[in-house]
């Protein structure tokens, strides 16, 4: 009897030895991206993680990254271009999971001390459960508190989003995969290329002239505001 506890316990600890080693080996890491939506300014926008520079290149507005992995923790994010106030934040990168961070420039009033000046703000983007359909995910970092867009259907019939300022807002996509025509009162706005499911986020931002632009890409999960 003695004997076959022993083999039975050095049997536990074999299948514990083992699902430890496929802990270790699963992958740990988060993952930010950055959807650039800072319009004023001159030159790049530089972006820095606990102090160094992601891309020595620097990003141009309505670039979008891939996910930028990262091990888990908090970490601070900083985001500069001249003109511009530097602008800053801690990201809690969580396994498996994207945060996604939009710069944007945000004009600040004069005061006694202080002459009016852009100051760099940033909006982050968390996911939430996925969704088997494909949705579009509006979100505006645009100095107006609410833009129309009107996004057409495969029958060519429009229909109307109300996206509020530094909001989120869904609409379903009937597209399987192609490109989804969207508009505002200005004019045409980028299309959304459309291909397996998923939440395709639409960001719209102010370029440097004060035009309302937009950029895409698709995301696995839905996202909300933070």
């Amino acid at each position: 009897m003695k004997t076959i506890f022993k083999m039975m316990r050095g049997w536990c600890i074999v299948a514990a030895l083992g699902l430890t080693a496929v802990a270790q080996e699963a992958p740990k890491n988060g993952f930010i991206r950055l959807a650039n939506g800072v319009g004023p300014g001159v030159g790049l926008l530089t972006m820095e993680v606990e102090g160094k520079s992601v891309n020595d290149t620097g990003y141009k507005v309505g670039d979008v990254t891939g996910g930028i992995s990262l091990p888990p923790g908090n970490c601070t994010v900083r985001f500069s271009r001249e003109g511009i106030k530097e602008g800053m934040t801690r990201v809690n990168v969580l396994p498996n999971e994207t945060t996604t961070l939009i710069p944007f420039a945000e004009m600040v009033p004069a005061t006694d001390e202080v002459p009016a000046h852009w100051e760099m703000r940033i909006l982050k983007l968390k996911q939430k459960d996925p969704q088997e359909e494909r949705t579009a995910t509006f979100v505006s970092v645009s100095k107006r508190p609410e833009i129309k867009v009107e996004m057409r259907d495969p029958e060519g019939n429009w229909t109307s989003i109300y996206v509020k300022r530094l909001a989120t807002s869904q609409a379903p996509i009937l597209y399987p995969r192609g490109y989804v025509p969207l508009k505002t009162a200005e004019g045409d706005l980028v299309s959304i290329p459309i291909s397996s499911p998923g939440t395709y986020v639409v960001l719209l931002y102010d370029d440097g002239e004060g035009k309302v632009q937009s950029l895409s890409f698709r995301d696995r999960k839905f996202v909300s505001a933070d």
